[in-house]
């Protein structure tokens, strides 16, 4: 299964994404907001993570690549909140590469990971977490109707002391976006 917007596809993983996917991830402004840049490896480990998931419940880190050119930028999509964090339900996300940055495709991407969160997953809420400096996806998660409570800020438990560690937590429910 596929979603479609204007401009892109979220899709399967190919082979052909490990390459443009092991680049960005070895980017270090691209994981600016993480503890590490990752192996090319690490990249082909998530990867077949991502695919995984998709074939198992058919929804989850979806491959996004423009429709006009078939060009891989990145990922967007949904992911069970992960055991030990201080709040539970399903995340979106993304990762773009840097030169998919300013063109509106990680909102667009969003739009449509949260119209399949609500409408066939029927899922109540979504949340997203980063930390406190990436600024820019907060501003994409402000721009597809999310809120903030500084309440709701905590410390990674999976990142290590420092700058990185203390995370934002933002929230929609389906009534936000009907």
């Amino acid at each position: 299964m596929a979603l479609g917007t204007e401009r892109l596809w979220l899709r399967h993983w190919r082979a052909s994404d490990l390459d443009p996917w092991a680049a960005l991830n070895a980017d270090p402004e691209v994981r600016e907001h993480f503890p590490e840049v990752l192996t090319r490896e690490q990249s082909a480990a998530s990867m077949a993570r991502f695919q995984a998931d998709l074939d198992e419940r058919g929804w989850g880190w979806w491959a996004v690549e423009v429709a006009e050119t078939g060009e891989f930028i990145g990922f967007t999509g949904l992911d069970p909140a992960d055991d030990g964090l201080p709040f539970s339900g399903v995340e979106i996300g993304w990762r773009l590469a840097r030169s998919a940055w300013g063109h509106g495709y990680a909102t667009e991407a969003a739009q449509a990971a949260l119209a399949f969160a609500f409408d066939t997953l029927e899922l109540p809420e979504v949340v997203a977490m980063t930390t406190t400096t990436n600024l820019r996806s907060q501003a994409v998660m402000r721009r597809i109707g999310m809120t903030y409570d500084p309440a709701d800020d905590f410390d990674h438990p999976e990142v290590p002391d420092g700058p990185l560690r203390r995370h934002v937590l933002y929230r929609i429910t389906k009534r936000r976006i009907s």
